[in-house]
């Protein structure tokens, strides 16, 4: 159980997951993680392959596939979508209720025979990656060559953003106030590039600037390129 702001949330099974439930009016659905079915079964099958930007932005080309570091796994979105496309993926997450659902969902993807082989190349970790992303990918195994960050951005409350899934993600994650340290951190562990997950208006991470940027409709990516990838 966790009380935020005064509104209770908490974890509990339902139809055999686990889910973070809160106030309905306030949260909506209870949140659960599911790699087999919904939005992560139609990217798998129509997201365009290694089209997609996050694809292209970790470097996933012919012949290319790299291992990848999500050092803020959230709801493994993203993380789902690069061990698809062949990738061998750590995600790091640091947040003890998002993580179990990670945990749940992978469990529960692993016996599912449409996701069991994209599973197997995922490996979650439960740390802070401001202050332990080299321990926790030493302690994994995954050589990380690409290190994908997705900071949560500051917003407005009028902005899109405040769905209320995602409000019951912030209210437990918050905004990533240490972004500089995250991105440092990446820059440190990564041996070939670090991909940074931004808005397509909002400012660079204070710190080193981009070496190049990937933009697409409404986000982009900024690339911090230690050296190229190779087959």
């Amino acid at each position: 159980m966790s009380d935020v702001d005064g509104a209770a949330l908490e974890l509990r099974r339902e139809a055999g997951a686990l889910v973070l439930a809160g106030d309905p009016a306030r949260y909506g659905k209870p949140l659960r993680i599911d790699f087999a079915e919904g939005r992560a079964a139609h990217r798998r099958r129509f997201g365009g392959g290694r089209g997609q930007l996050i694809a292209r932005a970790c470097g996933l080309a012919a012949g290319i596939t790299p291992s990848v570091v999500d050092a803020t796994a959230g709801l493994g979105r993203d993380a789902f979508v690069l061990a698809s496309l062949g990738a061998e993926v750590l995600l790091v997450e640091r947040v003890a209720q998002i993580h179990a659902l990670l945990e749940d969902g992978l469990a529960r993807a692993a016996s599912d025979t449409n996701t069991a082989e994209i599973v197997a190349r995922m490996r979650l970790a439960h740390g802070d990656a401001t202050r332990e992303l080299a321990a926790l990918v030493a302690a994994s195994g995954v050589a990380p060559q690409v290190v994908h960050l997705d900071p949560m951005f500051p917003h407005r409350e009028k902005s899109a953003l405040v769905k209320k899934e995602m409000r019951l993600f912030r209210e437990l994650a918050g905004d990533d106030d240490d972004a500089p340290r995250l991105l440092e951190a990446a820059l440190d562990v990564a041996t070939h590039r670090v991909v940074v997950k931004r808005p397509r208006k909002a400012p660079p991470i204070v710190g080193p600037a981009p070496h190049h940027v990937i933009e697409g409709k409404t986000s982009r990516y900024d690339l911090y390129v230690h050296r190229s990838l190779k087959g």
